[in-house]
């Protein structure tokens, strides 16, 4: 995939300046967390998942703890969901622009996917009516993540609702990518599994908890017989899970609300550094995030440009990396900007590169 070929790490941290390439919030280190390893034991976990980290995750919805199942990321959650739900002529509809395994995954088992465009000029919302029309007897799931990345909205709860009413009726699954919900500016959605057993939900601790060395999500279905398969494909894969990394993740959330509120208030002050400079400048232009800590600007359509010379240049030339449009299967005149991950002097210098880098480009 793109958008793991041309991942930081691969190019290399120390050659990039200001990284906007990101969509987690800055990565945290074991020593400030106040978390001790010391006395455990390095053993076989629960395949499941340890079950103390599972309550606490399902109690916060009101569902039970064999409702969560912990998988290494989310990644590898919506991999087994596709791998579970889908064969070769099974039908799926992702709406997009989406993370990249939730697309390429269906297309290696040789899924059909419909898509359901999220449009810029429509503020990146889903078309109910659009969705009503691609849905068939042969569609397994609908596949959205909210909020969104990369563009950083949110749905309504009225049209979740609608969207979970549709999956009921045709006998399908609703899969929601929620690794962002508890960042959002908005008040927050219910838990979308804790609506219907015809959802699956998947999050993890890596984005908004800028947690991504630990490994650890997890997926909550309240359907039990798809839960004991999702089980089983974790058990081919995986077996368990890291002990390490589910002790970590265990004690963070044990003090969440002590640990969770700086970087919740991290994310809130380079938003609104984002926000400020989006306003003073007039080459770029967006849908306002309502959650997450990535955006998903463009450059103004009146604006001609050479964009792949664009994003060569700002890496090369300016040292300030994006997530370009076509690690979405967009135009690369769109491009992710992560606002959390570097410094926020990082961020505001790599904003106003990107628009040196427009400026020298442009031919009108």
């Amino acid at each position: 995939m793109p958008i793991e070929i041309e991942a930081p790490e691969t190019y290399g941290y120390e050659n990039i300046d200001c990284n906007l390439s990101e969509s987690s919030n800055a990565d945290q280190r074991l020593g400030d967390l106040g978390i001790s390893l010391n006395d455990l034991v390095l053993f076989y976990g629960d395949h499941l998942g340890k079950p103390a980290l599972r309550e606490l995750i399902a109690s916060a919805y009101k569902l039970k703890a064999d409702q969560v199942l912990l998988t290494p990321g989310a990644a590898p959650a919506l991999f087994m969901v596709a791998t579970t739900l889908l064969e070769k002529g099974d039908h799926v509809i992702v709406a997009r622009s989406n993370y990249a395994t939730n697309i390429e995954t269906p297309r290696a088992i040789g899924a059909n996917i419909s898509f359901l465009e999220m449009e810029f000029d429509k503020g990146y919302q889903i078309d109910i009516e659009a969705l009503q029309k691609l849905i068939t007897p042969k569609t397994k799931f609908v596949s959205i993540t909210y909020p969104h990345n990369p563009t950083g909205v949110s749905i309504s709860e009225e049209n979740l609702r609608k969207v979970i009413q549709i999956v009921e009726a045709n006998g399908s699954y609703l899969l929601m990518d929620e690794t962002y919900r508890e960042m959002s500016f908005i008040p927050m959605l219910p838990l979308a599994a804790s609506l219907s057993d015809r959802v699956i939900s998947v999050s993890s601790m890596s984005k908004s908890y800028g947690l991504p060395g630990i490994r650890m999500g997890w997926l909550i279905s309240q359907d039990k017989k798809l839960m004991e398969s999702f089980l089983a494909a974790k058990e081919q894969i995986f077996i368990t899970n890291s002990v390490v990394d589910e002790e970590i993740a265990y004690q963070y959330l044990c003090n969440k609300e002590k640990l969770f509120a700086p970087v919740k208030a991290n994310i809130q002050k380079n938003f609104e550094v984002l926000k400020h400079f989006m306003q003073g400048q007039d080459v770029l232009e967006w849908i306002e995030p309502q959650g997450g800590c990535a955006c998903f600007p463009r450059i103004k359509l009146n604006i001609e440009i050479n964009t792949k010379q664009f994003h060569e240049d700002l890496l090369n030339k300016y040292s300030t990396y994006v997530g370009p449009g076509h690690w979405f299967e967009q135009d690369d005149r769109y491009m992710r900007i992560g606002y959390s991950w570097d410094k926020t002097e990082k961020l505001e210098k790599g904003m106003q590169n990107i628009v040196k880098a427009i400026q020298a480009l442009r031919t009108n």
